[in-house]
């Protein structure tokens, strides 16, 4: 599996055709405690760059983009009860939504891990 970066602190966990999107350890740590998670509609079709999940932590509310164009096929729905597991494990079980890709060339735009750690440093 590979995992991608953006420059708006989205993970992507690509896998085949669906891909895994979370927010990144870094971005949970500025915003502090997450205290709600709208997740979007499976079905849903997003293209690259859409507000596709909202999370709300004590001290803000931010947009979750998609990194990528395709269709939720998944939402992670322990975050409705838990949003905490994104403080807990942003880049592990809190995860956002799943997205069956519909044009993985997109995915040339982003950063790897270590591309991104660098980023990150400078943020």
């Amino acid at each position: 599996m590979a995992r991608y970066f953006t420059e708006e602190h989205e993970w992507i966990e690509v896998d085949g055709d669906v891909a895994t999107v979370g927010i990144t350890d870094f971005a949970q740590g500025q915003l502090g405690d997450i205290v709600f998670v709208e997740l979007p509609e499976e079905g849903r079709e997003v293209a690259k760059g859409d507000d596709a999940a909202v999370v709300e932590s004590v001290k803000a509310a931010s947009d979750v983009y998609a990194p990528v164009s395709g269709e939720v096929v998944e939402v992670n729905s322990a975050l409705d009860g838990e949003p905490k597991l994104v403080n807990d494990d942003a880049e592990g079980e809190g995860w956002f939504f799943k997205l069956r890709l519909s044009d993985p060339a997109e995915l040339t735009g982003l950063m790897t891990e270590s591309a991104y750690q660098a980023f990150a440093k400078e943020a």
